[in-house]
């Protein structure tokens, strides 16, 4: 291992990931494992591409110097990036999987017991398939979380990196939340948003920021698509700030309008789920609590409106096409699983179907500390209300739309 000092986190972060893992490992009875998740190599050595959909693996025998395999373009991230040594690339006409069978056995490693991300997105059946006929002589197991066991509870160091994020996203939602006014269209929103994030230090996150509004809002992960933002209509927000592939994201709703009975209700609801979930939070409370206890606010409303999802989810280190960590662990009703200190949700105690055709959203991203959680934001969670853009405040027709000030 190269202890180097130009990584996301000190050298003794990854010699301390490394070791963790290494005594799963012995646990398990492992001999080395290869792993190819991008989060999971990030996590572990610094490395990130966006080329990741070719096949890429960090071996990591539980004696010995680990390696890479990468495509050989790649190959430069290792030695830019990480701690990583020893690399054994293939070119674009060779066969990774067949250099990742030659390379444990020039390791000494091919009549070992060799554990394997079996539910890697970026570890195909075919692949899989092809290893398996070719590892004839040692055997290999389904070691899928191994990795993630350590991940799940953030470090100090950690927790820091996500404070960066977490500027990049309150800038980006407080653009957005500005843009939002009758006349432009979603796509002028979206565009504030990403470039207030980029500006505040942001790099790409695993996914953009979504933008809906009006009818548009019922769509499940929809974004902008062109839509002008009408007079009296509602804006749905949702943005994730990225920095160093540490994500936080946000839910915000703005109003183009005097607040509705119904949109007071739906506001108040999901303030005050997220203010009894908070006040809960705290190591040893299960999974399931949690849950219930926004969920049963949510239920509780006058207005039509479901959480027809998990009320949170774990995020942290994330490529496209997803931000979240929901596959280790989600907050969902049944879940026995205890909170830990350092682990890290996006909490969403959104609300679909608001008088029957509005979706609107107040969340937050917290860490479980030794005796709580902690917020990493500070913006209002109140709507944004801009009753000048109600449908009777609009200039007449053929008149220019309002549109924000850009600085």
């Amino acid at each position: 291992m190269n202890p180097r000092e130009d990584m996301t986190f000190p050298f003794e972060e990854y010699e301390r990931r490394v070791g963790e893992l290494r005594r799963r490992m012995a646990d398990r009875l492992l001999d080395a494992v290869v792993i190819t998740d991008p989060e999971n190599l990030m996590y572990l050595t610094d490395y990130q591409t966006t080329g990741y959909s070719f096949f890429q693996a960090l071996v990591v025998p539980l004696d010995g110097e680990p390696f890479m395999i990468t495509r050989a373009m790649e190959e430069s991230n290792v030695h830019a990036r990480t701690w990583v040594e020893t690399t054994r690339p293939y070119p674009d006409t060779g066969d990774a999987i067949q250099g990742l069978v030659q390379a444990m056995r020039e390791f000494g490693l091919h009549t070992k017991e060799v554990g394997y991300e079996r539910n890697s997105y970026y570890f195909p059946a075919y692949h899989q398939d092809y290893i398996h006929a070719s590892f004839t002589e040692g055997r290999l197991l389904d070691c899928f979380g191994i990795v993630e066991e350590g991940r799940v509870c953030k470090s100090a160091v950690e927790i820091e990196v996500m404070r960066k994020a977490a500027q990049a996203t309150e800038a980006g939602m407080r653009a957005g939340l500005e843009a939002c006014v009758a006349g432009v269209t979603e796509n002028d929103i979206a565009a504030e948003i990403s470039s207030a994030m980029f500006r505040a230090g942001g790099e790409f996150p695993a996914v953009m920021p979504y933008v809906t509004s009006g009818p548009r809002s019922m769509i499940g992960h929809a974004t902008w698509e062109g839509r002008t933002v009408q007079p009296g209509e509602h804006v749905f927000l949702e943005v994730g700030g990225c920095f160093r592939r540490y994500h936080t994201a946000m839910m915000r709703t703005a109003v183009l309008d005097d607040l509705s009975d119904s949109m007071l209700e739906a506001q108040e609801r999901m303030k005050l789920a997220l203010s009894e979930v908070e006040a809960a939070i705290r190591p040893g409370l299960t999974v399931s609590d949690a849950d219930n206890i926004v969920r049963s606010i949510i239920s509780e409303n006058r207005v039509g409106a479901r959480l027809v999802t998990r009320s949170g989810y774990s995020i942290g280190i994330a490529f496209p096409p997803s931000w979240d960590e929901g596959y280790i662990v989600s907050l969902n009703q049944g879940n026995p699983a205890i909170l830990r200190e350092g682990m890290t949700f996006h909490i969403l105690p959104w609300m679909w179907g608001v008088d029957g055709d509005k979706t609107v959203g107040i969340s937050d991203t917290v860490h479980v500390t030794a005796d709580g959680c902690e917020s990493f934001f500070t913006l209002d969670k109140d709507f944004t209300v801009k009753p000048e853009h109600a449908a009777s405040s609009v200039p007449h027709e053929g008149a220019t739309p309002i549109r924000p000030e850009v600085a």
